[in-house]
């Protein structure tokens, strides 16, 4: 048995969000590792061999988030329910708020109450960061995750609750949504359609799936980090029209992309990881280089056509 399965073995691990693109890769990477996973998800699924123990759950309802972590009992929650769109529109104001907010509030309240020995948020590259002056989110999911960072930190400050944030910066890899940016471009390329794109001025850290997946992992186990707020990125900033065109060499596509059909979102931040960080206090760093991951990516998405 290796060290991984060492530390796994005997713990009963909750998932919330475990069908989502992170969820899905936690769950399957938890499970190698020789934990017990239970995993929720808000539709009901059905339940297969080498698969976490579904359950459907609704955590903006309290009396559901309480029960459930009554009955699982878990060592270790991971917390990555909600939605994920950082759509500006006011019609995703109460969708998010309820989602990301309040099901993070009702979770740290059950947990704080039953029990457990670590609960770890996955927090956003898009919340604002502490500077000098105001900050404003750039969008409604921003503040919703905004908020319920600064409640896990509360939680953890005022009540002992055992919490640690993880950041994720601009996760990528197979399995993820069409509608984010590599994907919907790889989709596009495969089907000979030129995709639609903004400026593509905008710059962000990316990070493959795996990556972020061990950085959870280490989360899990690592002492003396409750409280912490840790970045899971690559510490380098790249544009979209870069990302873009990495893609269309990776793919060596005859396809152009068509730049400046859609708007530049608006307040979008531009932040790079605080690697240092993550390595002295989690042991952890991104060890999958963009070309690397971009490769599995693309090959996957050929065979998953």
């Amino acid at each position: 048995m290796n060290m991984s399965n060492t530390l796994w073995s005997q713990q009963r691990v909750l998932v919330t969000g475990g069908s989502g693109f992170l969820g899905s890769h936690l769950c399957r990477r938890l499970v190698e590792c020789g934990a017990e996973v239970h995993a929720t998800s808000r539709v009901e699924r059905a339940q297969r061999d080498s698969e976490p123990r579904w359950r459907q759950a609704d955590l903006a309802d309290f009396g559901v988030a309480r029960r459930l972590v009554s009955e699982v009992r878990p060592d270790i929650v991971y917390h990555l329910a909600g939605s994920v769109t950082a759509v500006s529109g006011k019609e995703f104001v109460l969708p998010t708020f309820h989602s990301l907010l309040t099901s993070t509030v009702n979770l740290l309240a059950a947990v704080t109450e039953i029990g457990c020995r670590r609960v770890i948020l996955c927090g956003s590259l898009n919340e604002p960061q502490t500077q000098e002056g105001e900050v404003t989110p750039s969008s409604p999911y921003a503040a919703a995750k905004w908020a319920a960072s600064g409640y896990g930190r509360m939680f953890q400050a005022l009540y002992g609750t055992p919490t640690v944030i993880l950041r994720t910066f601009m996760t990528y890899g197979p399995g993820q949504d069409v509608r984010k940016l590599i994907p919907s471009v790889i989709v596009s390329l495969l089907n000979a359609v030129p995709p639609q794109l903004s400026s593509g001025q905008w710059r962000a850290d990316w990070i493959y799936v795996d990556d972020v997946i061990e950085g959870f992992l280490a989360a899990a186990h690592r002492p003396n980090i409750d409280g912490s707020t840790l970045d899971l990125g690559s510490g380098q900033l790249r544009t979209v029209r870069s990302i873009v065109e990495q893609v269309v060499t990776t793919m060596r596509s005859s396809v152009q992309p068509e730049w400046g059909v859609l708007a530049d979102r608006p307040f979008a931040p531009n932040c790079v990881a605080n690697t240092r960080d993550s390595c002295e206090k989690l042991g952890w760093q991104a060890a999958t280089s963009f070309e690397t991951g971009l490769r599995h990516t693309v090959e996957w998405y050929r065979s998953n056509r």
